[in-house]
């Protein structure tokens, strides 16, 4: 028998694929929204969005007829109804990432995603309000550190460090309790161990000191910190960025 959902849920669309699609399946079931349609054509993602004006958009970036960032641009007449974007995406690329955040979406994910994990971005977004402004500035600025030091968006280190940075830029004490608040709390939310989450990052930092790009982050901070044969630990680094951050407002 089919849930009866309260009519203030916030209602949701999911611009995907159909077939053995976890996410849709799931806000299908959903207590928490109202889940208002799906599509995997950009066009008809468009008109269905226009009619219905759902509070939150799951896009994927490659969509048939409109690409995601197509159909981004064309919901803009929504203006102040505009729904919070999320892009949920195959495409990994730092590229595709910058240019979501920088696009207006709220979030970049990339697949294979969990829903219980995409209804708990989801929800923070939505309850952060006024906020949330600030978290999308803060978000493009760490992206396009890691951009420019050579981290790649598509490695799940990338998202360990970023989160890391935002907590740390929340609550810089933080930094003080790496193994015993730090690691624990990213695991949480990603659903995964602490270890995975050390072994991610410094996997992250490998990359991008084998990437040789130090002397950006040289450039970056202003400072001559690193060379190539001295790399910085997970703490240091999350360090580091979220005292620039927090310096640069």
């Amino acid at each position: 028998m089919e849930k009866i959902k309260e009519n203030n849920l916030p209602k949701i669309f999911v611009a995907d694929i159909a077939e053995d699609n976890n996410v849709i399946e799931y806000f299908k079931g959903s207590d928490k929204f109202d889940f208002v349609g799906a599509s995997f054509d950009g066009q008809k993602v468009v008109e269905e969005v226009l009619a219905k004006k759902p509070d939150v958009l799951v896009m994927e970036v490659m969509l048939s007829n409109l690409d995601g960032f197509a159909v981004l641009d064309k919901l803009r007449v929504l203006k102040d109804e505009m729904p919070k974007v999320f892009f949920v995406s195959n495409l990994s690329h730092s590229g595709f990432v910058t240019k979501a955040i920088q696009s207006g979406a709220s979030y970049f994910m990339v697949k294979p995603v969990s829903p219980e994990n995409l209804e708990s971005r989801i929800e923070e977004v939505l309850n952060n309000g006024k906020s949330s402004s600030a978290n999308k500035q803060l978000d493009e600025k760490i992206s396009n550190i890691f951009i420019s030091i050579g981290i790649p968006a598509h490695i799940k280190g990338y998202q360990f460090l970023r989160e890391a940075v935002k907590l740390a830029v929340e609550e810089p004490e933080i930094i003080g309790s790496i193994t015993k608040k730090l690691y624990p709390t990213i695991a949480e939310r990603f659903e995964t161990s602490s270890s995975k989450v050390e072994r991610g990052m410094r996997h992250a930092i490998e990359v991008a000191w084998n990437r040789g790009k130090i002397e950006n982050i040289n450039n970056i901070f202003g400072l001559k910190i690193y060379n190539r044969n001295e790399k910085p630990t997970n703490g240091e680094l999350i360090a580091l960025i979220a005292d620039k951050m927090i310096m640069d407002g």
